[in-house]
């Protein structure tokens, strides 16, 4: 009889033993599907920040004043922004004063437009974003051009919201 017993014992402590791996495995099963989940949210709801953020930024420069698009800009000096041209402005005074003059002061209109295919990562209070766009200006003698750009921006979380701390535009090379 203490046979039986003692092996009924152990089949009971193996069992137990099962069920507390198969509890374990369930939680830490449940912990990933959580973080998942909240990663996938996470990464929604930046996708719709940023696309909102993106086509005000347009809509900013949309209005052929370089004063509009500044609340998207971070202010102090040293922070680079490369446009098409010219080459690239070491502060957005630097870059509002000379995309005014060299650009926007000759347009008559201007349509900046932010494409599909946007991408963001994002790292706590830093993102960074692509997406291409297309530019149209008619000049104030009446010429119209029209050109495809990429577009890349570092973004920084500052309070409430989000800066940008450098971008990059540029056009693809003639037959790209």
């Amino acid at each position: 009889m203490t046979a039986s017993v003692s092996m009924g014992s152990a089949a009971r402590n193996h069992s137990e033993r099962w069920r507390w791996l198969l509890y374990v495995v369930m939680a830490i099963v449940g912990a990933l599907l959580t973080f998942v989940g909240a990663r996938a949210q996470q990464k929604a709801t930046d996708d719709a920040t940023f696309r909102k953020l993106i086509d005000s930024y347009c809509a900013a420069w949309s209005t052929g004043n370089a004063d509009a698009p500044a609340k998207f800009y971070a202010k102090e000096d040293g922070l680079v922004f490369y446009d098409v041209a010219p080459f690239s402005y070491h502060s957005w005074k630097e870059y509002h004063d000379g995309v005014q003059k060299e650009f926007l002061e000759g347009a008559a209109e201007i349509k900046l437009t932010a494409g599909k295919d946007l991408k963001v990562n994002r790292r706590g209070t830093v993102a960074w974003m692509t997406v291409p766009m297309h530019l149209m200006e008619k000049s104030k003698d009446g010429k119209t051009t029209e050109m495809e750009l990429r577009y890349t921006g570092i973004w920084e979380k500052r309070g409430a919201n989000w800066v940008l701390v450098h971008e990059h535009l540029s056009t693809p090379a003639a037959g790209s």
